[in-house]
């Protein structure tokens, strides 16, 4: 029985449901946020349901936005496909011994992620001394954070951190409950159009890598669900390609906002549908600050994390 029933506190976490009891199913989690137009138009077009179709399966979608939840749902068998992931997240799940692993690249979204300051608080990083901060912890965001903090003379133990996915940290925000927030793509800009401050991007800071990953068991066990999965995400891939207009305005639509805006975080995504040698490089300097900043405690194999299907050739 591939699928498990999820209990208690976890089930309510993850928002799944009823588990279902056959392997007929492809669960994958739907990520819109910062800006996963593949992730968009996959759905929007129901390109893994075509692929799903070949193989005599159906497609389920569940609204999981944060990469340790996600963690959680591969490792219980609730969810096949973890639709987009930070890397931040896969390490440190691979850290704890939730074998996850990379089978697709997304984009490099340097520029959508912010640590971002409430209306007429904080002007600086240095500021957030004593404050509260809100936002997911174990991600490329709370990465970000440490990394701003440590680059102003700063450690976590010098601020409030406080446990919020991206809309309770935002809504927070707006209430003055807490006194900055760890923001991306259109939460920043709906910050800023409210009078908010961002303090920084995570440009200069921590290079954000955003992948498609899975369970192992679900890659050694069922590769033909794998090999669905990628080719759904490249047909996305290649018609946001060949319809760049198109693919911006159904994101913009998807995620609420204008057309100009979305032009803007389509521009700062710098989208892939591959990993690269440089992505490893960058996962492993990724590893040692982790470790250096207690945001980890095992150091995983960062090349055994990515399977050969997610590499460039």
């Amino acid at each position: 029985m591939k699928k498990t029933l999820l209990t208690g506190a976890l089930a309510l976490l993850l928002g799944i449901g009823q588990a279902h009891a056959d392997d007929k199913t492809i669960d994958i989690s739907y990520v819109k946020a910062p800006f996963n137009l593949q992730m968009i138009v996959m759905k929007e077009q129901g390109l893994l349901e075509k692929q799903a179709e070949k193989l005599g399966m159906a497609v389920r979608w569940h609204e999981i936005t944060s990469g340790a939840k996600q963690a959680q749902a591969l490792a219980s068998g609730d969810l096949d496909v973890a639709g987009v992931m930070n890397t931040s997240s896969v390490l440190m799940a691979n850290g704890e011994g939730n074998a996850v692993k990379i089978i697709a690249g997304v984009s490099r979204p340097t520029g959508t992620f912010a640590i971002v300051a409430k209306k007429d608080g904080a002007a600086s990083i240095s500021d957030l001394k004593g404050k509260k901060v809100a936002g997911p912890k174990g991600t490329v965001l709370h990465q970000t954070l440490v990394a701003a903090l440590v680059k102003s003379g700063l450690t976590m133990k010098d601020v409030q951190f406080v446990q919020m996915d991206i809309p309770q940290a935002f809504a927070a925000l707006q209430s003055g409950q807490v006194d900055a927030a760890l923001l991306a793509a259109t939460a920043v800009i709906k910050a800023e159009q409210e009078g908010a401050k961002v303090l920084t991007t995570a440009d200069g800071l921590v290079v954000p890598k955003l992948v498609m990953a899975s369970s192992e068991a679900v890659v050694k066990n069922h590769p033909e669900w794998i090999k669905a999965a990628i080719a759904a995400h490249d047909e996305a891939g290649q018609w946001i390609e060949e319809h760049k207009s198109e693919a911006i305005a159904l994101g913009a639509k998807v995620q609420g906002i204008s057309v100009e805006e979305a032009q803007t975080l389509f521009n700062g995504s710098h989208f892939t549908q591959r990993m690269n040698q440089r992505d490893i490089d960058s996962m492993q300097d990724d590893v040692r600050f982790m470790l250096d900043n207690g945001m980890m405690r095992n150091a995983p194999g960062v090349n055994a994390i990515v399977i050969p299907q997610a590499m460039e050739r």
